[in-house]
């Protein structure tokens, strides 16, 4: 089902018109969509598990037109991020930000608009009737695009997750995260991904998200039973199987 923004996607689950849902969270080019952690964190759905996908981005306009008739491309601030090397030979193309990369294809669809161009995926063009103009745009080929799945009525056993997401806060003291990382270390977990947003009402302090692999299951736990008191807020934001 679309969900034209990421609040749409939990309105979504928590009104009963979708069971799950699939949201992105980073990409390897354009980095992290911070914003979306705090979405999962502040809605309440746990992660159940992530997907990697390639992502290839194109340029596409209604049927009959040439390159050097588009004057204004449309399409999310990301897969602008990620074709910026194309868009500086062709200084003439305006680029405007949209919601969604496969809305912008939809919307100059519909409204038959010439002159338009959107980057969106091969399947967009597919749907809405789009000729791809310039194919694989994205400035580096190996570009992923990080996936969360959320579905609180899937359930995975302890037995099988080897990955976290965490989400906690610190005392503002010098060193408290050093210290965290440290027992973490010394536990055998492997940090993937640590990142953080400024809370709320609390100068200089932060929501950390973190993202830790783990193949020994007891001193996984050792190790949460370890920081936890370091912590002044602690969640789980899911356990789950790493797709990689």
């Amino acid at each position: 089902m679309e969900c034209a923004t990421f609040d749409g996607l939990f309105s979504a689950m928590r009104e009963g018109r979708a069971d799950a849902a699939v949201i992105a969270v980073e990409n390897t080019t354009s980095g992290g969509l911070l914003p979306n952690y705090e979405l999962i964190r502040k809605n309440g759905y746990k992660i159940k598990g992530e997907v990697f996908l390639r992502i290839e981005q194109n340029l596409m306009a209604l049927p009959g037109q040439k390159l050097e008739d588009i004057r204004e491309v449309r399409t999310h601030y990301m897969a602008i991020n990620q074709t910026r090397e194309f868009f500086k030979q062709h200084p003439e193309i305006k680029l405007v930000e949209s919601e969604d990369t496969a809305l912008s294809a939809g919307e100059i669809a519909a409204g038959k608009l010439r002159g338009v161009g959107a980057v969106a995926s091969t399947l967009a063009a597919e749907l809405y009737g789009l000729e791809i103009l310039c194919p694989g745009i994205e400035t580096y080929k190996q570009n992923f695009t990080r996936f969360l799945i959320l579905d609180n009525s899937l359930e995975i056993p302890a037995s099988e997750a080897d990955k976290v997401t965490l989400c906690f806060t610190l005392p503002h003291n010098p060193g408290s995260l050093a210290h965290v990382l440290t027992i973490l270390s010394f536990y055998g977990m492997n940090l993937t991904r640590i990142q953080s947003l400024p809370l709320p009402g609390r100068e200089w302090q932060y929501f950390f998200y973190v993202d830790i692999k783990y193949s020994d299951r007891l001193r996984y736990e050792q190790s949460i039973s370890a920081v936890r008191p370091l912590m002044e807020d602690l969640t789980i934001l899911g356990e789950y199987v790493a797709a990689i």
